[in-house]
C-alpha cells in the first residue's frame, strides 16, 4: 500500500480495496521501523487511527472528502490544535497550540489523516535539516552514506521519499520545498506568495514564507495544492482569487508553449551531471512540442545577497516574541533582562542566533538604508524582470540545486558556503512566483537530481501541465525501498 501514489490510494480507498485504518497502521509501522531517519518529531498514532476510523465511516456512507482517509505528514511549523508544534526548536519544545492553522484545517476538512509532525531545520533556517533541536534527518535514498535530505523541510521530504506518509506539507522561504524535493527524488511545489494562507504558520520571514506540498507525482501535488489553496480573511496577504482545478491540467499537451532557459542559472561550480540533466529536460519538453527559448534575468545574480538581508531582518523581528514570558521555553535569571538573555541564548540554536544578529544589524540605525532598503529596491527590480520575461515565455526551466545531496559528514562548516545551496531557488521567492521541482534522473553516484519550473504569478496550472510532461519523459526511478 505504501508504494502507491496519493491518487492511487484515493482510488483504492473509495473502491474499498483497503481501509484507511489498514493504511494508517501500515504507515505508522514504517515510521517506527525507520525511526533512525528521524523524519518525525512527533508521531500521533492514537489520533491518526481515530481519524482513520472516522474516514472509513464516511467512505462507507458516501460522504468522503477529497482527501478522505489519506495519511499525511505535517511540517512542524504548521500550528496543529492539541498536537505539539515545535518548529524544530528548543524554544517551542513543549508548546501545544490551542488553535489550527488554515492550511492544516483545510486538509482536515478534506478528510486527511495526520500521522505526525515532521522534522525541520530550527525555525526553517537551514538547507540540510541539521539545525533541528531534535536531531538531524537522514535522506532515505542512501542511508549508509548519511546523505542530507535538504532543508528546511527535510523531514517532510524524507517521509514522502521513504514512504512514511502518502504526501506531506512543507514551507518554502528560499527553496525549502524545492531543494529537499530535488535531493530526495520527489515532487515539491511552492505556490505563488498569497495562493495559500499563512495563518498559523510559525513565521520566519513574513514576506517570503509560503506553504506548499511534497508528493510522489505531479498529479498528487495538484490534488494537494487545490485542497490547501484559497482566500483566508485571517491572512491579509492571502489573495482573493478563484482556485482552479489544478489536477485537470496534469497530462495536458504543451504543444506550442514557450519554455525559457535563464542563462544566469548556469552558476559557477554547478555539477556537470546537473547541466546534462537540464539539457535532458529541455529536450523532453521540445520533443513534446514546446519551443525552447534562451532568456535573461540579469539581476537574478543578486537574489542570494538580497535574500540574506531581507530574511534575517524579518526573522529578527518575528522571533522577538520568544522571550520566555508568555509561552515556550524559559530559562531562569536574577533579573528580567537576565531571564530574557538566558532564555534566548539557551532556547535558540547557533544558526537562528546568527540570523537574528544579522537581521538586527541590517535594521539598525545607520545601516537600515544601506542594507535593508537597498535590498528591497533590488527585489523590486528582480520582480519586474520576471514579469517582463513572462511576457515572452510561458514558464522557465532551470536546475533546482547546484549539486546533488551531500553527506552529513561532509557538511560545509562555513555558513556562507551553506547559504550557497539556495542560490538557484531563492529567486522565485524574491519575485513571489510559483515554483516546482520535478525529479529528472540520477547522477553518476546514483543520487537524485531535480529540475525546477517557474511560472507567472498565480499560474500554478502551468507548472502542473509542464511538470507532468517532464515527469512522463524522465521516467524517474523512485525509491523502491530504504536500504
Amino acid at each position: 500500500m505504501y508504494h502507491l501514489s496519493l491518487c492511487e490510494i484515493k482510488d483504492n480507498l473509495l473502491k474499498k480495496k483497503f481501509s484507511s485504518v489498514e493504511l494508517t497502521k501500515c504507515f505508522l509501522e514504517r515510521i517506527e521501523k525507520y525511526k533512525n531517519l528521524n523524519a518525525y518529531i512527533t508521531v500521533c498514532s492514537d489520533q491518526a487511527l481515530q481519524a482513520a476510523k472516522k474516514s472509513d465511516e464516511k467512505i462507507a456512507n458516501n460522504t468522503a472528502g477529497d482527501l478522505e482517509g489519506i495519511p499525511l505528514g505535517i511540517k512542524d511549523m504548521f500550528i496543529t490544535k492539541g498536537i505539539r508544534t515545535t518548529s524544530g526548536s528548543r524554544m517551542l519544545s513543549n508548546f501545544i497550540p490551542p488553535y489550527e492553522s488554515t492550511i492544516t484545517q483545510k486538509l482536515l476538512d478534506a478528510g486527511a489523516v495526520f500521522l505526525g509532525k515532521t522534522n525541520m531545520d530550527e525555525f526553517a533556517m537551514g538547507s540540510t535539516n541539521s539545525t533541528s533541536y531534535f536531531g538531524k534527518v537522514i535522506n532515505p535514498w542512501k542511508v549508509k552514506e548519511r546523505l542530507v535530505p535538504g532543508g528546511s523541510s527535510g523531514g517532510s521530504a524524507a517521509a514522502v521519499c521513504g514512504h512514511l506518509c502518502a504526501a506531506a506539507t512543507g514551507s518554502d522561504t528560499g527553496g525549502s520545498i524545492r531543494q529537499p524535493a530535488a535531493f530526495t527524488g520527489i515532487v515539491g511545489l511552492k505556490p505563488t506568495y498569497g495562493r495559500c494562507s499563512r495563518y498559523g504558520m510559525i513565521a520566519m520571514a513574513s514576506s517570503l514564507d509560503q506553504g506548499g506540498v511534497f508528493a510522489k507525482t505531479v498529479r498528487d501535488s495538484a490534488v494537494l495544492l487545490k485542497a490547501i489553496s484559497g482566500y483566508d480573511e485571517k491572512d491579509s496577504t492571502s489573495a482573493n482569487i478563484p482556485v482552479p482545478d489544478f489536477e485537470s491540467f496534469a497530462g495536458r499537451s504543451i504543444k506550442g508553449m514557450k519554455i525559457g532557459i535563464p542563462k544566469e542559472f548556469l552558476v559557477d561550480g554547478i555539477q556537470q551531471d546537473i547541466v546534462d540533466a537540464w539539457k535532458k529536460g529541455a529536450q523532453i519538453l521540445k520533443d513534446a512540442g514546446a519551443e525552447i527559448v534562451d532568456v535573461s534575468l540579469p539581476s537574478s545574480k543578486y537574489s542570494l545577497p538580497v535574500y540574506y538581508i531581507i530574511q534575517p531582518a524579518e526573522a529578527s523581528a518575528n522571533l522577538a516574541r520568544y522571550d520566555g514570558v508568555r509561552y515556550g521555553f524559559r530559562a531562569e535569571g536574577k533579573t528580567l533582562n537576565e531571564m530574557y538573555e538566558n532564555t534566548r541564548d539557551q532556547g535558540f540554536g547557533n544558526e537562528v542566533k546568527r540570523r537574528i544578529l544579522i537581521g538586527t544589524y541590517v535594521l539598525s540605525a545607520g545601516y537600515f538604508d544601506a542594507y535593508y532598503m537597498k535590498a528591497l529596491k533590488v527585489r523590486k527590480i528582480i520582480y519586474h524582470e520576471f514579469n517582463d520575461v513572462f511576457q515572452k515565455v510561458d514558464a522557465l526551466l532551470a536546475p533546482t540545486t547546484p549539486s546533488s545531496a551531500f553527506s552529513l559528514d561532509n557538511e560545509p562548516k562555513d555558513p556562507v558556503t551553506m547559504y550557497l545551496n539556495d542560490i538557484l531557488t531563492v529567486t522565485a521567492n524574491i519575485a513571489g512566483v510559483p515554483g516546482m521541482s520535478v525529479p529528472i534522473c540520477l547522477d553518476k553516484d546514483q543520487k537524485p537530481l531535480g529540475l525546477q519550473l517557474m511560472a507567472p504569478h498565480f499560474m500554478e496550472e502551468k507548472l502542473i501541465q509542464i511538470g507532468s510532461v517532464l515527469e512522463a519523459g524522465a521516467s524517474f526511478p523512485s525509491l523502491k525501498e530504504i536500504d
